[in-house]
């Protein structure tokens, strides 16, 4: 019925009644549905007026509920059935831990509560107005998003930016293997981003220097503060120059491939080589000393951004190898020659490079400055190879890292980063001495990262030590929600003992690559992709 509305800061309450006649020994079912209409968005600035993906369905008038109350009602039964034969296999399965099932499905509690939007393209919007002055060659972006819309989520709910790169870096795989059209909307978003400048100066609070917002063809490190304008002005982070960072123009490159590999898209493919290619000639400044592996610049400077590398290192070397792999491969399927030619003779220095300076014979050393900590076992040292093996790059002509060498690191992390660290029962601590205590040289390094962990118990699934990455995993799950309580507000970070940090985060949605290597384990993944497919083309 019709009612007035009500006064600001009033509080207001409604009830909803339905009757039936339940006869003796009988039972009756009465349904009920409850729906927002809030089919319209401003952020912060209030410059443009946005609307919700549904609103393609049920329009933008605010008046929908009664509409979109009856499709639920008219359609839930069928919903049920599909989120059951999408959960069954893997609840039924018998061979899964209870806890690794309810993680991989209660962890995506994010994907709708982490500040989540999904946004149509305005009607009146341009390929020119999402392409910029400079993404004219995107030729598929603006039918993509126009037929897909805008997705972005937050970095977490205390750190509030929209589609932090080298985070969603790890949560991606959720995207990927369940909504892979938002997960190559959100790459197009971060494509277009590259391949354009912001060039308004900015103070940045860590060094006090001042530099452009965005450079040209470098990765942002976001797409915006929704107390802002997203997409139109990114990189809200205000801590470091992010154009300095080593690893988000890696992390671009890798998702890339992972998603073609996953998906067979190849016009997205096509799309996104021109960017693969100035992303990574943007990269290769920082191989100073031209051995074909990058130097860390002696700063926090990825995604332990409190952690600071020196030189060569285990974390952002091996990303930038599996990355130059990469180029290898999608050089060779687009038929490439020059570029598959520059990179293989890249790799093949950069390999060398890494194993000589790194290298300690039982795991790869953190950095390769001879510090006191440049030793340190780090968790997350095996990253390029978790997405190599991800999309089965991992061995014959493409194999980056000796299997022996990533085994014996892999192992070397499991006793003394898991076993070694509050009995085995809280996951894998970011960083630990050789002798056995954590490395307390910074803030993160004695910090336990749940989804660095769950990318660990993947890589240690895809290398065949199955046992031991499950658990590596029940530590975190056990402690995020179990001991701790934080059941749907998994953190980012905690230490052994008191201290937790970032309630509500994106990146433990990489639980999800947990899943792939056990489907790929089991044979249900895509075939690798074999040269004797020839070149892709238009």
């Amino acid at each position: 019925g019709r009612s007035s509305l009500t006064e600001k800061g009033e509080v207001t309450a409604a009830a909803v009644c339905a009757s039936c006649r339940v006869p003796a020994q009988g039972h009756r079912t009465l349904e009920l549905a409850l729906t927002w209409d809030m089919p319209c968005v401003h952020f912060g600035s209030k410059e443009k007026l946005h609307f919700r993906r549904y609103t393609r369905f049920f329009g933008s008038g605010g008046d929908a509920a009664p509409a979109l109350s009856h499709h639920a009602l008219t359609h839930y039964e069928e919903w049920e059935k599909k989120i059951e034969a999408w959960e069954n296999p893997i609840l039924e399965n018998s061979q899964l831990p209870s806890w690794y099932k309810s993680a991989l499905f209660n962890e995506l509690y994010f994907m709708t509560d982490g500040g989540t939007i999904w946004m149509e393209v305005p009607p009146d919007c341009s390929a020119k107005d999402l392409q910029g002055p400079a993404g004219a060659g995107l030729s598929h972006l603006f039918p993509f998003l126009r037929e897909y819309g805008r997705f972005a989520y937050l970095e977490g709910q205390e750190y509030r930016m929209y589609n932090t790169y080298d985070v969603h870096f790890y949560a991606s795989f959720a995207l990927i293997m369940l909504w892979p059209k938002l997960q190559i909307s959100l790459q197009y978003d971060i494509a277009v981003t590259v391949v354009n400048e912001d060039v308004q100066p900015r103070q940045y609070l860590m060094c006090g220097q001042t530099a452009q917002v965005k450079l040209k063809n470098v990765v942002p490190h976001d797409i915006g503060d929704p107390g802002d304008e997203p997409w139109q002005r990114v990189n809200a982070y205000l801590m470091h120059d992010t154009a300095d960072w080593k690893d988000l123009n890696l992390k671009f490159v890798l998702q890339v491939y992972r998603d073609y590999y996953l998906t067979r898209d190849s016009l997205y493919l096509q799309d996104m080589w021109p960017v693969c290619q100035a992303v990574m000639e943007s990269e290769l400044k920082f191989d100073t000393d031209n051995d074909g592996l990058i130097e860390n610049g002696g700063f926090a400077d990825q995604t332990y951004d409190a952690w600071v590398v020196h030189g060569a290192s285990a974390y952002c070397g091996g990303l930038w190898l599996a990355a130059v792999c990469m180029m290898c491969k999608m050089a060779e399927m687009l038929g490439d020659a020059e570029i598959q030619q520059k990179y293989t003779d890249i790799l093949r220095k950069g390999k060398e490079a890494f194993e000589k300076m790194l290298w300690n014979g039982k795991y790869y050393n953190y950095d390769s400055s001879g510090s006191h900590t440049s030793s340190s076992i780090m968790s997350d040292q095996c990253a390029g190879q978790w997405f190599l093996g991800a999309c089965g790059l991992d061995q014959g002509e493409f194999e980056v890292f000796p299997k022996s060498h990533i085994l014996s690191a892999l192992r070397t992390i499991f006793e003394k980063n898991v076993l070694g660290f509050a009995g085995g029962t809280m996951g894998a601590v970011n960083g630990m001495r050789p002798y056995g205590v954590p490395d307390t040289s910074s803030v993160q390094s004695n910090e336990v990262w749940i989804s660095v962990v769950y990318a660990l118990a993947a890589t240690m699934i895809q290398e065949g030590l199955v046992e031991e990455g499950f658990r590596t995993a029940e530590g975190c799950y056990r402690t995020v929600w179990e001991r701790l309580g934080m059941a749907f507000q998994t953190p980012e970070a905690y230490r052994e003992k008191k201290v937790y940090r970032s309630l509500a985060y994106m990146r433990p949605l990489s639980i999800w690559s947990m899943q792939l290597a056990l489907e790929r384990r089991a044979g249900c993944t895509p075939s690798p992709l074999q040269p004797s497919q020839g070149p892709i083309h238009p």
